[in-house]
């Protein structure tokens, strides 16, 4: 680890599973995050991490919060935002800051495929061409759809009837964690050699819906199935309860890209972190399991 690591989007999930990584492997006086409010991350602050102000779309803070930074993780803005303008604003002010080596979270797509998520696939795209041409060091993570997320928004609450109705299709996917795609990231922060490699972060096993359902029903003593539905029915039942339609759309070109093969394996966290990660199985045990609510 040489220099400064600086996080960007450090109070987001992401982020804070990322910094606190880095403190498990590196002192907390090589390490810095950035945040709009830095009081955000005060507990981080009050361990040793310079906590910078700045904002993706305020050039000159971002300029300023970069001084004297090696390494930065660029983790992708939010979505809704303007991806293109956050991004090619960090790249230039890393740029102009003498920043080395960023590493940027793009979004996993399988090799081959022209499926698209709206509002994230191109700008990934952008990002990629912008930092080829920066003359900066680069590695990219291509990250899938977190696990987590998918329990969690996705997937949410089984219906009484314990039917998953989702557009996910029966295709194999391969997920990850939050914590399991941030202890990768953290290693990689903290190594050598990583300039120029690409590495994706996504689950080492597969599994599909079908799956999700019957662990379900195994940890739950009750019966969970699933059945795949039309993109459209899906995005006009999330409309029904209260989604704005392009929420809606959003979520649904989630598990299209699931449906389209988009996530596919890789035993590249595991590589990185010399440990194995969470299966599916025991994942939704911890999440699920009735002694757990």
């Amino acid at each position: 680890m040489n220099g400064l690591v600086m996080i960007t989007g450090a109070s987001g999930h992401l982020g804070g599973e990322v910094l606190g990584a880095l403190l498990d492997r590196a002192p907390a006086d090589r390490i810095a995050a950035l945040a709009r409010k830095p009081e955000s991350l005060a507990e981080f602050a009050e361990r040793g991490v310079s906590v910078r102000q700045g904002d993706y779309f305020d050039p000159a803070a971002l300029e300023t919060a970069f001084a004297g930074v090696d390494t930065l993780l660029l983790i992708s803005a939010p979505a809704f935002t303007d991806l293109k303008a956050a991004h090619g604003n960090t790249i230039r002010a890393a740029q102009s800051a003498g920043v080395r080596h960023i590493l940027y979270t793009a979004i996993q797509h399988r090799a081959g495929s022209d499926f698209t998520i709206p509002r994230v696939t191109e700008c990934d795209a952008y990002t990629e061409t912008e930092l080829a041409a920066s003359g900066l060091d680069v590695t990219v993570l291509r990250l899938p759809h977190y696990l987590d997320a998918f329990d969690e928004i996705m997937i949410g609450q089984v219906p009484p009837d314990g039917v998953i109705r989702v557009p996910a299709g029966h295709t194999p996917t391969a997920l990850a964690t939050r914590h399991d795609i941030a202890q990768a990231i953290a290693q990689i922060l903290i190594t050598d050699g990583h300039a120029g490699h690409d590495y994706t972060l996504s689950g080492s096993q597969t599994f599909t819906v079908d799956d999700f359902a019957r662990i379900l029903s195994e940890i739950t003593g009750t019966a969970v199935t699933y059945q795949n539905i039309p993109m459209a029915d899906y995005i006009q039942g999330l409309v029904a309860t209260g989604y704005p339609e392009p929420a809606a759309e959003f979520l649904g070109a989630w598990f299209g890209a699931n449906a389209a093969g988009e996530f596919t394996a890789s035993d590249d966290i595991e590589r990185l972190t010399g440990r194995p990660q969470i299966g599916l199985s025991d994942f939704l045990t911890a999440r699920r399991s009735p002694s757990r609510s």
